[in-house]
């Protein structure tokens, strides 16, 4: 309980995710950093070169019972003049082009797939979006615990 106290009167950890489009896998980062951090965190998302939130991101953080139907991708821009705990890329070219961003932020490289490129129908393409999610969640609640120290249990 002390451990707990202790982190929730600190200020948040910042952390920015970073991917291309930031269409899919950095807003599935970025809900599921928010859903097991809660205030401990203060999360944003961005892309290189910004794209509509894909449809199936919506769906596919819906089944898990997450709602970014709200969301909207921003360019990383919007973020740079921030100060940033950490700055997590979640796909290769985000990694390659990362910028530098000001203060002591800790820069990760968590590659994944990127759903949207997946061959086939909808169908097929979707079953795509639901394993990255997962492999997300998974990473997501593995750092938290091991970087951040919090306790992640499942939900």
């Amino acid at each position: 309980m002390r451990k707990e106290a202790n982190r929730l009167s600190r200020s948040p950890t910042r952390i920015l995710v970073l991917c291309s489009g930031n269409s899919c896998r950095s807003q599935i980062a970025e809900a599921f950093l928010r859903h097991y951090g809660g205030d401990a965190v203060e999360v944003a998302s961005a892309g290189s070169e910004p794209k509509k939130v894909h449809p199936l991101t919506i769906r596919a953080l819906a089944e898990v019972s997450l709602d970014i139907s709200g969301a909207r991708s921003k360019h990383l821009d919007e973020f740079i003049d921030r100060s940033w705990d950490y700055v997590i890329t979640v796909c290769d070219a985000a990694g390659e082009r990362c910028p530098i961003f000001p203060g002591p932020a800790r820069r990760l490289h968590w590659p994944f797939d990127d759903p949207p490129r997946a061959p086939g129908p909808p169908e097929a393409q979707f079953q795509v979006f639901r394993r990255v999610r997962d492999e997300i969640q998974t990473q997501v609640r593995s750092w938290l615990c091991t970087e951040l120290g919090m306790d992640v249990a499942p939900s």
